[in-house]
């Protein structure tokens, strides 16, 4: 056991300063999500288990390693000779192997009920701690249904990508028993705008060969990349191994990204020097084809800034509870009781909406299929643009001590922007949404329907329902498209919390997001919510 920290520093004594939490528990320390998870039909053994073990204090220090450590590009050996490997610090493949092992990749797709909902109550606890590893497993996840477009890669990838187990052997995929898929789509000129890949591919040797550039590779060490590029027959999609039966696929790395955040996790930008691959989908259909893996991403880009949200708001928590300013406990100040209930409404609407979703991705009725396509976006677009927010509330909360690296707030801080880029930014998230209503019959009725069904349990709400119809009756102009997504997104949580949460957070987002000027642009700034009960709900 190592000894105790001295208090008694000659010149000072260290008092008022609430120490590092000991092992924690980030299932039975907190009712919103378990809540929330039960609603959503998810398997909660698994999820008891790994909270408890996500929060012992020797994950938080593997946490810390693998950020103060990032990855290394390792281009050649000491002879000159290409590798084109990626190192990582130990703490990174324990993740990996925690939180595979664990079903983050597998739990969506075995024929348990509450797939969907099990996976993303993973993803909410794996990102309280290390975000930056979910990157590969989310892809992993999101790849399975890509697969389905061609028999025999499905019959080779997806037993391995749901192996519930990690295998970071360099080896090609028939010589492994688990494997992870990366993405690499994002290109200079185009970026969003898929249309404009300029990627060649071209029949060789029975498959084919992929000839250029690629300006974001997600995970460039992962066992292979879905990833598309312009045949004969138009944009298509393509599997490209990363290792071949011949040795190292034509895969070349030119330079890691050195990102804001994310740092445990590699982004690089890579060349296909004629790389190997093979079709997915039919020749033209690559935007079809892979927009089955970004949909099941943004389930994922949904659910993380909740998790994010809520590891910063625990630390600010267990911060005011343990600290005294102006001879009383902070926790017991009105105005940072406002503060604290305040950040804590915006992360229980996103657990609330981004789970009712998952539930949604598990349902197999079309009206069920209908809203994940449209829920999905919304609580995407509005959980990432209030995340980066609550953070920086929770940073604030502790001062100076939140600024620097012996705290996690840091590290969460830098995340906060990740989810809200990734697979469609907000002016990106905000024209699908346009797009899939005016399209997409099913998906507008099943949103209305949601909506409808909160009706009637707070005047708030109804009167905030008909002004949203009353504005835009039809589908709005397309400079109007973010109000129209915030405005939806904040509804559609509110008929989630009315139906799912107590009444001290139903009521009290309700008065705060939906009234006329009753909330300023702070947090805290907030009027008519019952704060020493939403408070309640967390200790």
């Amino acid at each position: 056991m190592p000894l105790p920290p001295l208090s008694d520093l000659g010149s000072h004594e260290v008092t008022n300063q609430p120490g590092p939490p000991a092992d924690l528990d980030l299932w039975a320390l907190d009712a919103p999500f378990r809540d929330h998870l039960a609603r959503s039909g998810a398997d909660t053994a698994p999820l008891m288990r790994l909270g408890a073990e996500l929060g012992r204090e020797d994950w938080r220090e593997k946490a810390r390693a693998a950020n103060r450590h990032p990855p290394e590009l390792r281009l050649f050996d000491r002879a000159g000779r290409r590798l084109d490997e990626v190192a990582f610090h130990p703490a990174y493949h324990d993740f990996l192997t925690l939180g595979l092992a664990a079903g983050y990749a597998a739990r969506a797709w075995s024929r348990a009920p509450g797939g969907h909902a099990t996976h993303a109550g993973i993803v909410y606890m794996m990102s309280q701690v290390e975000p930056g590893v979910c990157c590969p497993m989310t892809m992993s996840y999101a790849a399975v249904p890509a697969l389905a477009a061609d028999e025999a890669l499905e019959s080779l990838w997806a037993p391995r990508l749901t192996a519930a187990a990690y295998d970071p052997a360099i080896a090609p995929i028939t010589q492994k028993r688990a494997a992870t898929m990366g993405m690499a789509m994002t290109e200079k000129q185009g970026g969003s705008d898929l249309r404009a890949t300029a990627t060649r591919a071209e029949k060789a040797d029975g498959a084919w060969r992929l000839t250029g550039h690629k300006w974001f590779c997600s995970a460039p060490m992962s066992d292979g990349f879905l990833t598309l590029a312009q045949a004969p027959g138009g944009l298509t999609c393509f599997v490209v191994p990363r290792w071949t039966e011949e040795g190292r696929n034509a895969i070349r790395l030119q330079r890691l990204k050195d990102k804001l955040g994310n740092r445990a996790n590699a982004s690089a930008e890579i060349e296909y020097a004629g790389a190997r691959a093979h079709r997915l989908g039919e020749e033209g259909d690559g935007v079809r084809t892979i927009i089955r893996m970004v949909h099941h991403t943004r389930l994922d880009t949904a659910i993380a800034p909740a998790g994010l949200m809520r590891a910063g708001l625990a630390e600010a928590l267990r911060w005011c509870a343990g600290r005294t300013a102006f001879q009383r406990s902070l926790i017991d100040a009105p105005l940072m009781q406002t503060v604290l209930a305040d950040i804590a409404l915006d992360v229980e609407g996103a657990l609330a909406l981004g789970f009712r979703v998952a539930q949604a991705f598990d349902g197999n009725s079309a009206e069920a299929r209908a809203f994940a396509r449209i829920g999905v976006a919304l609580a995407k677009y509005l959980a990432n643009k209030r995340c980066p927010t609550v953070l920086a509330e929770a940073m604030e909360t502790l001062g100076g001590m939140g600024y620097v690296e012996d705290t996690p707030l840091p590290m969460l801080y830098r995340e906060a922007p990740l989810n809200g880029i990734w697979e469609g930014s907000g002016n990106v998230i905000c024209l699908d949404i346009l797009r899939t209503l005016a399209r997409d019959p099913e998906a507008k009725a099943a949103l209305d329907a949601e909506l409808d069904s909160a009706r009637g349990a707070d005047r708030r709400y109804d009167t905030a329902l008909e002004g949203f119809r009353a504005r835009w009756p039809v589908s709005p102009p397309e400079g109007e498209a973010r109000a129209f997504a915030e405005r939806a997104a904040s509804l559609l949580t509110a008929a989630v919390l009315l139906q799912r949460a107590p009444a001290s957070v139903s009521e009290g987002w309700c008065a705060s997001r939906l009234g006329q000027g009753d909330r300023g642009l702070t947090p805290g700034s907030a009027s008519g919510i019952d704060a020493a009960a939403i408070l309640a709900r967390l200790t």
